[in-house]
């Protein structure tokens, strides 16, 4: 039996629909429904009574999900205990952060931190956008740093998460320039002669957004998927050695917009293809008589403080 079994339990429990905590629990409702069902075979009993709707549990459910509750506090408690006998373990703050994230925005940020805030220990997990929310999800660090658009909201329940806006970010098409600081490839493209694309891997966070910037666009766009991958800096630097367009966060790009070794390749009487996104910090609101490391309840104070947008 996994415990994540226990925290996909407790969340149905709570919302009383598979659906929505499949979304909250960010596995899709399938998977959702087979760990439920993995759980009730691990206790060998059913324990939530699918002939009703709302999802209602049965009466051997009811008596597991206040167990449950008990155990993941306990074991919240003891990892909390078990955290506390390194004492420089209390200085180091966890960041979860996307592998784009963690290349451009990250760095800069913490060199901002320590200017205003003062000097902090950190430790840097870069993951894909989904394995990011589930380290915060599952207690695997103490922030989270992610992208947000409305078109493409994280699914975190807003009673156990809060959140603070850290800044913006705007992703824009680019590509080399050619001798004349030109762009090698101009949008939108031609229907018989579409442009070389550059594109994220199904599923990646910046790949949705960037698809979502293609339908908003005023002028049909010609391209033709010549290379793809999931991280950001991978696009780069295929369309810094000209094999085409790619859209890609400007503080990915700054330098090499500075050296003119790539430029937007976009118009400007093409409207619409650029998106702007915020970047949010997230981190899941203490609780009981749990309370976060010190330089972490900290450090949140500093950024609600300083942060108009602060939730």
């Amino acid at each position: 039996m996994e415990t994540k079994w226990l925290e996909d339990f407790v969340s149905l429990a709570e919302t009383r629909s598979f659906s929505r905590s499949a979304q909250l629990r960010h596995v899709t409702q399938p998977a959702f429904s087979r760990r439920i069902q993995a759980l009730e075979a691990w206790a060998g009993t059913d324990l939530v009574d699918r002939s009703s709707y709302p999802t209602r549990l049965t009466p051997a459910g009811q008596t597991l999900y206040s167990q449950s509750m008990e155990m993941l506090q306990a074991l919240q408690s003891t990892r909390a205990m078990l955290r506390g006998h390194s004492a420089a373990g209390q200085d180091v703050i966890e960041f979860a952060v996307p592998h784009t994230l963690a290349f451009t925005f990250f760095p800069a940020w913490v060199s901002s931190l320590r200017e205003k805030f003062g000097p902090i220990k950190s430790r840097l997990i870069a993951l894909n956008v989904h394995d990011a929310v589930m380290r915060l999800v599952e207690g695997g660090c103490d922030i989270l740093i992610a992208y947000h658009h409305s078109s493409q909201p994280l699914q975190l329940d807003a009673d156990r998460y809060e959140m603070v806006t850290l800044g913006q970010e705007v992703l824009s098409p680019y590509c080399r320039a050619d001798a004349n600081g030109d762009p090698m490839f101009r949008l939108p493209g031609r229907a018989g002669q579409p442009l070389p694309y550059l594109g994220y891997a199904p599923g990646a966070y910046l790949g949705r957004v960037t698809d979502l910037i293609l339908k908003q666009s005023t002028a049909p766009i010609h391209l033709d998927r010549v290379y793809e991958t999931d991280m950001a800096e991978g696009l780069k630097v295929m369309a810094v050695e000209g094999h085409g367009v790619a859209f890609l966060p400007h503080s990915a790009v700054k330098k090499e917009l500075r050296s003119k070794r790539l430029v937007n390749c976009a118009p400007p009487e093409l409207k619409g293809l650029e998106l702007t996104m915020d970047v949010r910090a997230y981190r899941e609101k203490p609780l009981g008589k749990e309370s976060p490391k010190g330089t972490v309840q900290a450090l949140w104070t500093f950024l609600v403080a300083n942060t108009p947008a602060a939730k």
